[in-house]
Formats: C-alpha cells, sequence, structure tokens
C-alpha cells in the first residue's frame, strides 16, 4: 500500500508542477510597436486537461505559422502541447496606447478576436483595445 501512495503522491507533485509551469506561461508576448501577424494558442499540459489561451505576435513572422513554429517547440519542452486556435493582425501603437486587432491567418483561419482581446487587456490594462472583422 505505501508505494501505491508514493505513486499517487509523486502524480500529484508531477501535475502540480506542470500546473505551475503553465501558469507562469506570459499570457501575451507581442512586439511593442508596427502592424504584426499574432496568433492565439491554446496550450495545456500534456496528456491533461489544464490549459490556457496564449496570443504571440511578432513582425518578424512572415507567415502565422512562423510564430507556431516558434512557441511550439518552446512549448513542447517544458511538457505542454499546443494547439493554435487561429490567427490575425495586431496594430501596435504603443504612443497612443491603442491596440487593434483585426484580420484573419490563412493557414489556421481567423481567431476569437474576442478572446485576443481579453487576454490582451490583461497584459496592456491601461490601453485603449478595440477588434474587428475587418481584413485590413
Amino acid at each position: 500500500m505505501t508505494s501505491c501512495k508514493w505513486v499517487s503522491g509523486a502524480i500529484t507533485k508531477a501535475t502540480a508542477a506542470m500546473a505551475d509551469a503553465l501558469a507562469n506561461i506570459p499570457v501575451v508576448e507581442i512586439d511593442p510597436e508596427g502592424t504584426f501577424k499574432y496568433i492565439l494558442v491554446r496550450v495545456k499540459v500534456k496528456d491533461g486537461d489544464v490549459h490556457k489561451d496564449i496570443v504571440r505576435g511578432t513582425k518578424s513572422a512572415e507567415y502565422h505559422n512562423h510564430i507556431f513554429e516558434k512557441v511550439n517547440p518552446a512549448m513542447e519542452a517544458i511538457g505542454m502541447e499546443c494547439k493554435c486556435l487561429g490567427g490575425g493582425k495586431i496594430e501596435h501603437n504603443s504612443q497612443e496606447k491603442k491596440l487593434r486587432v483585426f484580420g484573419e491567418s490563412t493557414a489556421f483561419g481567423k481567431a476569437d478576436h474576442s478572446v485576443s482581446v481579453e487576454k490582451l487587456k490583461s497584459a496592456f490594462s491601461d490601453y485603449e483595445i478595440t477588434w474587428s472583422d475587418d481584413k485590413k
């Protein structure tokens, strides 16, 4: 019986560690200025149910999948699984403290911009953040 308790305890500790790792992943990582592609990604503990949605965007990505190709291996390295929920563009004006979310990804489809905006508000609480289904 002792070994069963130990295994159960080890699993609980591992699960807690994974939940902590998930909690430590920043919700938003985007470029500080400009208009760029972004993706909404669901990150979850591998073989688990616990997940969170994150926003990633950068001017350096020519295509939305370039962002996912950077995010996915980084998350896998800490025991997470990723699924891209869609993409679009973000217009970031840091001087005026404005973010505009719009557009879609040819590869991944349109992200739920309303979800993306809620994530952005958590990181940019003093910004005016809007979204639309406009293509440009």
